[in-house]
């Protein structure tokens, strides 16, 4: 198997935002991938906009790195020309309009999330193509397609701060252990009106999932188990 060192940087992955009472949180997983061969198992793929807004990561690592940065520039002035921080809609409309404007060339979705104190904690989707969507939550990546079930069961109106985390902590791992191009940690940021958090789960601590378990008293432990002995 011939292994391009040199193809795009891809970020095959899972991010997930998340409404709660309060704020937002946003997770991802860790992997970046170039063709089959992973580039980084540890990468950072929620990039800070400004204080209070965030944005997730999925696609070509190299258009949604650009992107982030321009959108940070442009955010910087807009801040200084307003003297208050930008609200969520409107760094979720700047990303749109970048998104759009290019998007014959960029192959990147992401998700928006903040908190501001006009509207408090809001997640914006911004697929391939520049559409933008307001949504109490949002999926994207590669991982995505193992989990809108999952997240039409689990999701619910009104979920605390530590509900949604584990619910996206949980939704992450499980599109790792089913998504070959997701892997590595899975990262969250949870922002509200006290600020921004950071948290950081290895691998060893993901929930583990029905391939990942060893198996007990199944059939196959019967039929393999040695006969009894009579007497």
């Amino acid at each position: 198997m011939d292994l391009n060192f040199n193809a795009p940087h891809s970020m095959g992955t899972t991010i997930v935002g998340v409404t709660y009472n309060g704020g937002v949180v946003l997770g991802a997983d860790s992997r970046t991938s170039t063709g089959v061969y992973v580039a980084n198992r540890a990468s950072d793929k929620i990039t800070q906009l400004t204080d209070n807004v965030y944005v997730c990561r999925s696609g070509s690592a190299a258009d949604s790195q650009i992107v982030s940065d321009y959108v940070r520039y442009f955010l910087h002035q807009h801040t200084i020309q307003l003297g208050q921080p930008a609200t969520v809609k409107v760094v979720a409309n700047l990303i749109r309009l970048l998104s759009y404007s290019n998007k014959n060339m960029l192959e990147t979705g992401l998700i928006v999330g903040g908190w501001d104190k006009y509207v408090g904690g809001k997640i914006y989707s911004v697929p391939l193509g520049g559409t933008i969507l307001e949504q109490p939550f949002a999926i994207g990546g590669s991982g995505s397609a193992y989990l809108y079930g999952f997240f039409d069961q689990a999701w619910k109106e009104g979920m605390t701060k530590d509900e949604a985390e584990k619910l996206v902590v949980k939704a992450v791992s499980l599109a790792i252990a089913r998504d070959g191009a997701s892997g590595g940690v899975v990262r969250t940021v949870i922002i509200n009106s006290e600020g921004v958090t950071r948290n950081f789960y290895p691998g060893d601590t993901h929930p583990l999932w029905h391939e990942e378990l060893e198996p007990t008293t199944s059939l196959l432990d019967i039929l393999s188990a040695p006969e009894p002995m009579n007497t």
